[in-house]
């Protein structure tokens, strides 16, 4: 039986539980071969930079739209501006929406992602000891074919994500969002993640428990922050 004082573990998504193999960048630049684009070392440079920038640029990915086939047309246009706005501080080229076609359809399988080495035994060792788990994610809703296709699935009781929340972490509602699918008050949950602002600060704002997963850092864990999901074992609050 749990007897601590968290029922509900959270976990951000990509940086977390998953990441993309190599880079985005990378995996842009594979596809773009195809299309008479090099694959040199500046260009893959270009790419990184135009893709940050971009980001910064880009309005929240939310939508005011209910129907699922809505939404999943809203998602595609949104990264159809991000992907040309990229390349068209890189290089456009012919054949571009076919490109995009292709590369928007391999994020949402399992090519292009894998899972960090301790997941599945982690989230496996969680679910044994009681405590309910959920997803807090800004990914959009191709997360579910990733969860799918990573095997995942099973280990999650909700998935928020913020084009069906309406909310972008670290806003306070797709936290409180998260919250009342599993009823709980902010004290009795945890949220897990990479990100310092969306995942650590933005949990804390929501009244959540919170721990940072850093895994270029080489401090020793703490109460805060984490190398590995393996080191949750140390977090306090979970083994009262």
């Amino acid at each position: 039986m749990n007897s601590s004082p968290i029922k509900v573990i959270f976990f951000d998504a990509v940086g977390t539980l998953f990441d993309v193999k190599g880079s985005v960048e990378e995996v842009y630049l594979t596809y773009a071969q195809k299309y008479g684009v090099r694959a040199t070392e500046q260009n893959l440079k270009s790419l990184n930079a135009a893709f940050k920038h971009t980001m910064k640029e880009m309005p929240l990915p939310i939508f005011s739209v209910d129907r699922p086939e809505k939404l999943k047309q809203c998602e595609r246009l949104w990264w159809f501006d991000v992907v040309h706005a990229v390349f068209y501080r890189v290089g456009m080229f012919e054949g571009f929406d076919d490109f995009f076609d292709e590369v928007f359809e391999a994020f949402g399988q399992s090519t292009h992602w894998e899972l960090f080495p301790e997941t599945r035994e982690v989230l496996t060792q969680l679910k044994q000891q009681g405590f309910e788990l959920g997803i807090i994610s800004n990914f959009d809703s191709r997360f579910f074919q990733v969860s799918r296709a990573l095997d995942l699935n099973a280990f999650f009781d909700s998935v928020t994500i913020s084009s069906l929340a309406g909310a972008v972490k670290p806003a306070k509602k797709i936290f409180s969002h998260a919250l009342d699918q599993h009823m709980v008050i902010p004290q009795e949950a945890l949220h897990v993640g990479d990100h310092p602002i969306e995942d650590f600060e933005g949990a804390r704002q929501a009244g959540l428990h919170a721990v940072l997963i850093d895994r270029a850092s080489n401090r020793l864990p703490n109460n805060q922050t984490l190398a590995s999901l393996t080191q949750l074992s140390s977090y306090d609050l979970l083994y009262p």
